[in-house]
């Protein structure tokens, strides 16, 4: 007698897993990168490790410092590091050797590229983005004044040349998808050198958390600093030509007519000899201090060290240093030229580039009336506020998402 059959257990049919969704994968090329010491590789590596913070898978592509080519985590960002040679008339400075970088970008398959400049490392990625068919964000921080000290340009060819230079720009960032600058007045300047594309001007931003106002006294940061403890101007950036730097040195002994001042630059360049030079014999050089490369964890203390921030540079996109300052609480003194003035609003003083005695004067009214001071530093604080750096990183992630659908 047959048996009857037993029901066997239902199988829960069940819908396989999806598959993790994997980070946004992100290269960004570019030609200066810490060590390096310049706004670029400042803001580069700034956007590398906060985009790594918020998930991102990130890479980066420049040039090594040292010379054989280089990969590494840094700071939870893959560095690639290629080739380089130092440069004979600079030898603190180095070039990239060229290279396809069709193999890294095969490799790495990233969802974008985002290029800080059209250089050597700029140019080649974006030429090996192009072939593999990779989104390209592009971000301008040129200006041909950046470069004409490094290269020697006499005066009366710099017009021609800063032409030159811009018709590369031109076709190099022509074949990006999407191109940003800080400022809408950076924007203003590619429209004016004729370049017809449209251009977003997306902030640089600061960390806010890092950069506010410090209730300590001010003579605790100056002792950190071993600076005496009196008025100080502050400068922090390159000490190099494009910053005019000696209008500061120049302004100090009319400004110590009213007050007991001193300036104080932060930085490195191949301008602190001649500064030195300068200060001495107008008869300043004990009242001028260079306290050379101060690393970044100690860069609220050196603002916290200061009265008022000078920037007397005029090839300057948005300056982050001047943010930073701001940021800190500190009224600032700038040049009325390129994007400067879209940072002083209320919050300090513009001059026309040269004119040392406004710049003097406008220092000393800064340094003489405390309560000018805390006006014109609050301001300063909640201008600042408006380029917190994580808005500038979600609007960034937001671009790479729409040119990657």
């Amino acid at each position: 007698m047959a048996m009857p059959l037993r029901s066997l257990p239902k199988i829960a049919e069940t819908a396989p897993a999806p598959a993790p969704e994997r980070p946004r994968r992100i290269l960004i090329s570019t030609d200066t990168y810490p060590p390096d010491v310049n706004g670029a590789a400042y803001f580069t590596h700034r956007l590398a490790t906060g985009l790594a913070a918020r998930g991102n898978e990130v890479h980066v592509v420049c040039q090594s410092d040292v010379g054989p080519p280089t990969a590494d985590v840094v700071d939870d960002v893959i560095v690639h590091r290629l080739r380089s040679a130092p440069i004979p008339v600079h030898p603190s400075m180095r070039f990239t050797v060229p290279a396809r970088l069709d193999r890294l970008i095969a490799d790495i398959r990233p969802d974008v590229l985002h290029a800080q400049g059209h250089f050597v490392v700029g140019r080649a990625a974006i030429a090996a983005a192009r072939r593999a068919d990779v989104p390209i964000v592009a971000t301008n921080h040129f200006m041909p004044d950046n470069l004409f000290q490094f290269c020697h340009i006499p005066e009366r060819l710099r017009a021609k040349a800063g032409r030159l230079a811009w018709r590369d720009f031109s076709r190099i960032f022509n074949r990006a998808d999407r191109i940003t600058t800080p400022t809408p007045l950076a924007a203003k300047l590619l429209a004016d050198q004729g370049f017809g594309r449209e251009v977003e001007a997306v902030s640089c931003g600061i960390d806010l958390t890092r950069f506010h106002p410090r209730a300590e006294p001010k003579a605790w940061a100056r002792k950190l600093f071993d600076l005496p403890d009196r008025p100080t101007i502050l400068f922090v950036g390159r000490l190099d030509e494009e910053k005019r730097l000696d209008e500061i040195v120049r302004a100090l002994p009319l400004v110590l007519n009213q007050t007991d001042a001193q300036a104080v630059f932060v930085g490195r360049g191949n301008q602190r000899a001649e500064l030195e030079r300068l200060a001495a014999r107008i008869g300043v050089g004990e009242r001028v201090f260079f306290l050379g490369f101060v690393p970044d964890e100690l860069m609220p203390q050196t603002f916290a060290a200061a009265d008022v921030f000078a920037m007397p540079g005029v090839a300057e996109l948005q300056s982050i240093a001047t943010l930073e300052a701001m940021a800190m609480g500190l009224p600032v003194v700038a040049a009325d030229a390129m994007a400067l003035p879209h940072l002083v609003d209320e919050n300090g003083y513009l001059f026309q580039p040269g004119d040392v005695i406004s710049l003097s004067r406008h220092l000393t009214s800064i340094l003489t009336d405390e309560d000018l001071r805390a006006r014109l530093g609050k301001t300063s604080r909640e201008l600042a506020l408006t380029h917190d750096d994580r808005s500038s990183l979600a609007r960034f992630e937001q671009i790479y998402d729409e040119v990657a659908r």
